[in-house]
């Protein structure tokens, strides 16, 4: 039976962000993924400004350049078919330089990734699906499975890191999934759409609301959120067609959307996913760490989920370095790692669960983009935390409430944004 100091469960950018930190620091590591790559998802497919830091150490950011990726400088928001409202990421303190998002195709960045990592010298097992953990006195020290020949493998290590996502296969064994949300994401590429600058733009209207963006090429990625009780209300949620003729019809209510989209032309099938906001349980064993999705996931509206799988990823690979300068991977030693993560996206999950009471009111949610517009300082401070610049404590604050909602008042008196 092979043996490694660590073994990771998912090829995505939190299991090779994981196998990448600790390959780094001198580990003998695997990685485990039950697809074979390249393959897809469905994703906002844009990365916060604040990763640019993470993938340079990494070693991946000058491979994602190579692609010739979009570069967003910010996010333009219409509330209820009002006109966009842009704004930009704040200016860094330390040079006075607006940084920018990357948007890139999801199939592109996890193949680089997973290159990087085989690059590395990490062993890589494709179309390896792990369904069951090896345990020894109450500590996960290895992984069991199927192959792509459907021959079971068994692989051992120190630690295991799962970063299988919201499918995880410790969320299923330990039970430690807790739905937050009952929205539904559809997602597909679109070819000629009409974005007048380089934002990512974000219009809410009922029934939910879409996220827009260049991935570069021509081509632009075209997200849709909705209840998941709307969409199969409207269409019974099942068939291909189906969900393609609801998503078309819902995207062309909206008046700025529709003039976005009216030359365009979708160029592959909608994809659709369930469980947008979820929260998990602690993990209940020692020799275990989860990190990314699989850790819980923010609603795409305030936050992008690749950010937070790779800073998880790092916060995993400081403890898991911790255990092995002592040999203890045990529940208590671990659990150090559920602190950092909490300290660092708490506040990230709070903001997005204000958010999403604000944009679902139509009157509230007007009055909100009204305030933001007179207060450009005010605006970039909630666009630099979305984007993982500054700190959620900079709007989960009574200063930043304070301002928003006497900018509100105000701007209930004076005209409308559109």
């Amino acid at each position: 039976m092979n043996s490694y100091d660590v073994i990771v469960i998912g090829g995505g950018p939190a299991g090779c962000a994981a196998a990448l930190d600790l390959n780094q620091r001198g580990y003998n590591v695997a990685l485990c993924d039950q697809a074979k790559f390249p393959r897809d998802k469905v994703c906002g497919e844009f990365i916060s400004p604040g990763a640019d830091p993470i993938l340079k150490k990494l070693g991946v950011l000058n491979a994602i350049e190579s692609l010739a990726p979009k570069r967003l400088k910010g996010v333009a928001i219409s509330s209820y078919e009002s006109v966009e409202l842009g704004i930009d990421y704040p200016a860094v303190t330390e040079t006075a330089v607006r940084p920018t998002s990357l948007s890139v195709p999801r199939y592109q960045l996890d193949s680089l990734f997973l290159k990087q990592v085989q690059s590395a010298g990490v062993k890589v097992f494709e179309q390896y699906k792990v369904t069951n953990f090896i345990f020894n006195e109450g500590c996960v020290v290895g992984i069991e499975g199927w192959d792509e020949n459907k021959t079971s493998f068994s692989l051992r290590s120190k630690v295991v890191v799962d970063a299988g996502g919201r499918n995880a296969v410790s969320l299923k064994k330990f039970n430690l999934k807790q739905e937050r949300s009952s929205k539904v994401a559809f997602s597909a590429h679109w070819q000629g759409v009409h974005l007048p600058d380089d934002y990512c733009y974000m219009h809410v209207s009922w029934p939910g609301y879409t996220g827009i963006s260049s991935v570069g090429n021509g081509t632009a990625n075209v997200v849709l959120v909705v209840d998941r009780f709307e969409n199969e209300r409207n269409e019974n949620g099942k068939g291909a067609e189906k969900l393609a003729t609801f998503y078309h019809r819902t995207l062309m209510q909206n008046c700025r959307r529709s003039k976005m989209l009216e030359n365009g032309e979708r160029v592959e099938p909608v994809r659709s996913v369930e469980s947008l906001a979820f929260t998990v349980k602690p993990v209940p064993c020692g020799g275990l760490v989860l990190v990314g999705d699989a850790t819980g996931f923010i609603e795409p509206f305030t936050g992008e989920g690749i950010y937070l799988s790779l800073k998880s990823s790092l916060l995993a690979g400081e403890v898991i370095h911790s255990g092995f300068k002592i040999s203890d991977f045990s529940q208590n030693i671990l659990a150090v790692y559920e602190q950092k993560r909490h300290q660092e996206f708490d506040g990230k999950f709070l903001l997005s669960q204000v958010l999403q009471r604000v944009i679902y009111n139509r009157t509230f949610c007007n009055r909100v983009m009204k305030s933001l517009a007179t207060n450009r300082a005010l605006a970039e401070t909630l666009v630099g935390v979305i984007g993982d610049i500054l700190p959620a404590k900079k709007v989960i604050s009574m200063e930043f409430l304070f301002k928003l909602l006497l900018g509100t008042l105000k701007a209930n008196k004076k005209v409308g944004l559109g």
